[in-house]
């Protein structure tokens, strides 16, 4: 079936029902499908990244089922700190030359 080529053709914006050439009217897309409205270039929004989210994988699975932990666990949580702030693991001891300084 052949189609007027539409050179002089007028379309109306179905978002603001102003008057444009027919070939100025774009589709408007919504989540990567065409809704069926013809938008003028001007006022058209284009598809915003955040409406694919849920199209991408976002889990993230655990590497290991049942992991054991960490040997070294108590050490990595110890806190440091000094006078009234204090902890059981503020003993400190440094030297330099001959002098040697402790703190608890």
């Amino acid at each position: 079936m052949a189609f007027a080529k539409g050179k002089r053709a007028y379309g109306y914006c179905d978002r603001t029902g102003f008057r444009y050439p027919l070939k100025d009217l774009v589709y408007e897309v919504n989540r990567g499908v065409r809704t069926g409205s013809r938008i003028g270039k001007d006022v058209v929004d284009p598809d915003h990244p955040q409406n694919f989210i849920d199209r991408v994988k976002t889990d993230d699975p655990q590497s290991l089922s049942d992991p054991r932990p960490d040997a070294g666990q108590a050490a990595s949580r110890a806190l440091w700190g000094w006078g009234p702030v204090g902890h059981e693991l503020t003993s400190n001891t440094g030297s330099v030359g001959i002098v040697t300084v402790t703190t608890e």
